[in-house]
């Protein structure tokens, strides 16, 4: 993951309510398997690997946060769990067929969870950060964001 990609995730994330969040963490696990597949492809396997086991991690978050008190938590995980293996064999055997079987499991349910998120009027998640205002000016060929600091206490008071 590139660090414009990586910017964009933690503008986004400071300023998601909690159906968002789900939403950019599926985002986040997809662009770790398109860098594990891009470095399959070029037979980077330090990439490839890397890409692997960090969309593992961002599996083993969503596991984490279920709330089972829910009938769906354990569908979900079941389906998390099996996407987890799915990776796991995709480093034993160096393809890329456990990472196709992946996204057809996740991609749907991503889906369903962009529908859900619209319907999420909850406030962000965090408080009390800086406001991003993008397209007030422009660069030449691309759009800037004005970061506006309005309080000079942001963040954590001891």
């Amino acid at each position: 993951m590139d660090k414009e990609l990586m910017h964009a995730f933690t503008r986004r994330l400071s300023q998601c309510n909690k159906g968002e969040m789900i939403v950019i963490t599926y985002e986040i696990c997809f662009a770790y398997l398109e860098d594990a597949k891009q470095g399959y492809k070029t037979e980077e396997h330090g990439d490839f690997k890397q890409g692997i086991l960090r969309a593992q991690r961002v599996l083993r978050e969503l596991m984490g946060s279920l709330d089972f008190k829910y009938p769906i938590a354990g569908n979900l995980y079941q389906l998390y769990r099996y996407c987890n293996m799915q990776l796991s064999e995709t480093l034993f055997k160096n393809s890329l067929s456990g990472v196709e079987e992946a996204e057809k499991v996740l991609r749907p349910l991503y889906s369903s969870f962009v529908e859900a998120a619209k319907q999420d009027t909850s406030e962000p998640l965090m408080q009390n950060i800086q406001q991003v205002y993008a397209g007030m000016t422009y660069g030449k060929g691309e759009l800037t964001e004005n970061y506006l600091e309005n309080d000079v206490h942001r963040g954590f008071l001891v």
